[in-house]
């Protein structure tokens, strides 16, 4: 590698640097410990309500907000089932008992109206009821559920479970309760042990975390101060994703900076102009990959989801955190501990950068053959591409929402083993009153629909009630409601009501939520895919000032983003058991996968065009992976680690997440960067940097 020297500040010019980075070092403590409590305070302003996360136009929040006028309080279902013990026929004694436990849950704290009577299934061999609580509980549903449990539970030779939305939303919060501490603890931790082991250093990885932890309070700060004025909207999912984006960033952009330290350290000896040339030579690479990441999310404010928008804001938001944290705290950190930030692997002026034996070794195969390599590395992701058509992106069924046994999802498969799948949580049918026989008439028809009576619970054959010249009806599906054949039959619903002259019929309930679900999510694919790329490709472009290196990195990284999902196509049924993924988790997984991906190559291109003017692109990209390779690699594996974290939290979406960025990052920073994009750069030459040119070329 090439010797460097630069003349040393002398003592009177290093004083006022000295105050400055002593003042931020103040700041960044000062902000720390205000501000850092807030990281564990988001919970204070999230909301899990799933309803409340699609469109207003969507027809099932229509139907919410009309049903709102048949109920004196909206309400949640508590919905009991009581199964007979060793396979026994339920007697009408437990019938009894069942229907007088019910009468008493009701007269609990939150809840509201008559509970229906306890009914015994078809086989004989199972009771249901439900009571309905309150929908605006808050942190007193879990309590108010509690005491429903503890009434119904004494009906002799019976096993009792609570199933509905209001124990979903109960074992949600208690899912969630974990994100806080245990969320942070564990990504802090990974982190930790992966920079001791990497950089063999004590008091590095303490800087860089202590870093990504100030950057943290910060984003959530801000992130609660704007919750609490309703100005973004903070579900538990948009918090764990927050913090664990914000430690990988700033761990990421920290290794960077502290790598190039090292480095100059290693050229010119001293600390004071080590800090400048490394600050001068990381600062438009990390605000780079900042606004590339900041943008991507920035654009799922075109969502139609809620909680997609919410992460937009958020997200950006805790990535500029952790650009700031890097630029300012990082370097006054660094710079004040000098070599002291390596120990005990100080490093010793000798007038040349470090070299890494293996990414020699990487950089001399692209070098003898760099169309082989990455031919054989695009081959490889194309193959793994050709299964990502096959991942079922439909929803997630209740029964494989939680990683871990939940007595929500216990008492849906009891329920659903003696009853019709969608007993307790119909659809909710409204129409005009006039033609409600003809709607009712017409759902009956329906495949996949049960029953079809009065809403609000009244039994066959009493009168709707008529509100605003509009009655509400309940059809209770045949197949578990979250199933997608339950789905199916939404949209099969919706079609015959639509049909029905004059009665402006409209759809609703728990089932036609994930229905409108996945067609918002599927349109949201369609807009913000695009726009993301575009901006990717533009913000390279002006990075790069070429216009064939941002096309080869967006093409690459969207590749490396399908060949992901293939592979998840194959291990989520197979390996971890998931039928299919949440309806945002591709749309995630692209927008954290492009971004993050184009991370790297960033550093990478960055270090290529700082190299190719000194000696030419086709040796410079051999001497930027050979020098680039170490940290990048570690970021990598930091990020990776980082978002694995997600995956103690015992939800599905999240542990979807946690593998389809983990995998992902790994596939690019391994095979992409170290390999498809240097033997392309490599096998162009000149023509990577067109219409533009960069310096002397030596080609």
């Amino acid at each position: 590698m090439r010797p460097r020297t630069s003349p040393a500040p002398s003592g009177r010019s290093r004083r006022p640097r000295l105050v400055v980075a002593l003042l931020l070092l103040v700041v960044w403590l000062g902000l720390g410990g205000a501000l850092g409590p807030y990281a564990g305070k988001l919970g204070e302003v999230s909301s899990n309500d799933s309803a409340a996360f699609l469109p207003q136009s969507a027809e099932s929040t229509e139907v919410a907000t009309l049903k709102k006028s048949f109920q004196s309080a909206a309400t949640l279902p508590v919905i009991v089932v009581w199964q007979a013990e060793r396979g026994a026929a339920v007697q009408p004694s437990q019938q009894a008992a069942a229907t007088a436990a019910l009468r008493r849950a009701a007269t609990v704290d939150g809840a509201v109206g008559p509970p229906s009577p306890a009914l015994a299934s078809k086989d004989g061999r199972a009771l249901e009821g439900v009571v309905q609580v309150r929908s605006d509980l808050g942190d007193r549903l879990g309590t108010t559920v509690d005491a429903i449990r503890a009434e119904v539970a004494a009906v002799p030779g019976t096993r009792v479970g609570i199933a509905g939305p209001a124990a979903l939303q109960q074992d949600l919060k208690g899912a969630f309760a974990g994100i806080d501490g245990l969320l942070l603890g564990v990504a802090l931790a990974v982190v930790l042990v992966i920079l001791l082991c990497v950089y063999r250093s004590v008091v590095l990885p303490f800087l860089v975390i202590l870093g990504a932890v100030f950057a943290l309070g910060v984003a959530c700060a801000a992130v609660y101060v704007l919750a609490e004025h309703d100005l973004v909207r903070v579900d538990g999912q948009v918090q764990g994703i927050l913090s664990i984006l914000v430690i990988g960033a700033a761990t990421d952009y920290g290794l960077l900076l502290s790598a190039r330290f090292r480095e100059e350290l290693q050229v010119v000896g001293d600390r004071w102009a080590a800090i400048r040339v490394a600050w001068r030579q990381c600062v438009e690479p990390v605000v780079a990959s900042g606004l590339t990441v900041g943008l991507g999310l920035l654009v799922l404010l075109l969502s139609d989801l809620t909680n997609n928008r919410a992460l937009g804001p958020v997200g950006a938001i805790g990535i500029a955190c952790a650009v700031l944290s890097a630029l300012t705290f990082l370097p006054a950190a660094l710079v004040l501990c000098g070599r002291a930030a390596f120990w005990p692997a100080r490093p010793r002026q000798d007038g040349t950068a470090p070299v890494h034996g293996i990414w020699r070794r990487i950089a001399a195969l692209v070098g003898r053959s760099p169309r082989r390599v990455w031919v054989a590395g695009a081959l490889t992701l194309l193959a793994l591409a050709g299964f990502a058509p096959t991942l079922d992106s439909g929803g997630v069924p209740q029964s494989e929402l939680f990683t871990t046994t939940q007595p929500s999802v216990t008492a849906q498969r009891m329920l659903a083993a003696h009853f019709p799948g969608g007993s307790g949580n119909p659809a909710v049918l409204i129409s005009d009153a006039a033609h409600a026989d003809e709607v009712a008439a017409a759902a009956r028809k329906v495949p996949g629909v049960s029953s079809v009576g009065p809403g609000g619970g009244g039994a066959p054959g009493t009168p709707a009630r008529v509100v605003n010249g509009r009655v509400a009806l309940d059809a209770t599906l045949t197949d578990a409601v979250d199933s997608d054949a339950a789905i199916h039959t939404v949209g099969a619903l919706r079609t015959a009501v639509h049909a029905v002259p004059d009665a402006h019929a409209l759809v609703g309930g728990f089932t036609a939520q994930q229905y409108d679900t996945r067609q918002t999510a599927a349109r949201d694919r369609t807009v913000i895919i695009p726009v993301v790329l575009l901006c990717v490709l533009l913000i390279l472009i002006a990075l790069l000032r070429s216009i064939v290196a941002p096309l080869l990195l967006v093409a690459s990284v969207a590749l490396s983003y399908l060949a992901t999902l293939g592979v998840a196509a194959l291990v989520f049924p197979h390996v971890f058991g998931f039928s299919a993924t949440d309806p945002s988790v591709p749309l995630y997984g692209f927008v954290f996968l492009v971004a993050l991906g184009v991370d790297y190559n960033i550093f990478l291109m960055t270090r290529v065009r700082e190299e190719t003017a000194r000696h030419g692109t086709r040796d410079g990209v051999l001497r930027a992976l050979t020098a680039t390779g170490g940290v990048i690699t570690s970021a990598g594996v930091v990020l990776a680690a980082t978002f694995a974290a997600l995956g103690v939290i015992p939800l599905a979406f999240l542990a979807q997440i946690a593998f389809i960025v983990a995998f992902g990052v790994l596939l690019d920073t391994l095979l992409v960067r170290s390999l498809v994009v240097p033997g392309l750069v490599h096998d162009l030459g000149d023509r990577v940097w067109w219409p533009g040119r960069t310096g002397t070329i030596k080609n």
